[in-house]
């Protein structure tokens, strides 16, 4: 069944990716206007990136702060990095499972709503 699986496992926790990061999955705001948001804080600083989110005005800012304030505890707790040297790296957000649901319309027909939901990563990294 599994040949050389202990090798294989070996190999894959040394290619690990050891930067700090974050998953949010289903959250259920589109992944279309999320990106407007993590656009503004790719590459930052982490405080800079923080500062964005808390005053951008978008529906989208409020789960991407709770997103990055998490990446950040991991890499203070798991990783022991100080938060002072950590920038934003990559920050991508994919489309989710669509609920679908249905509005009655005019002569008994229904029209089909799409209610969209997305999966936000966060990876930081340390500033050389």
């Amino acid at each position: 069944m599994a040949t050389r699986s202990k090798l294989k496992s070996a190999a894959r926790r040394e290619n690990a990716d050891r930067r700090p990061h974050a998953i949010a999955r289903y959250i259920r705001i589109s992944s279309r206007k999320i990106k407007i948001v993590i656009d503004l804080i790719r590459g930052k600083s982490v405080r800079e990136a923080q500062g964005i989110l808390q005053f951008t005005p978008k529906a989208a800012s409020e789960p991407v702060l709770k997103l990055l304030n998490s990446a950040i505890a991991n890499a203070e707790n798991n990783l022991g990095l100080s938060a002072d040297t950590l920038y934003v790296a990559e920050v991508f957000a994919n489309q989710g499972p669509t609920l679908k649901r249905f509005r009655p319309r005019a002569k008994g027909s229904a029209s089909r709503i799409r209610k969209r939901t997305s999966h936000i990563t966060v990876i930081l990294d340390q500033a050389k």
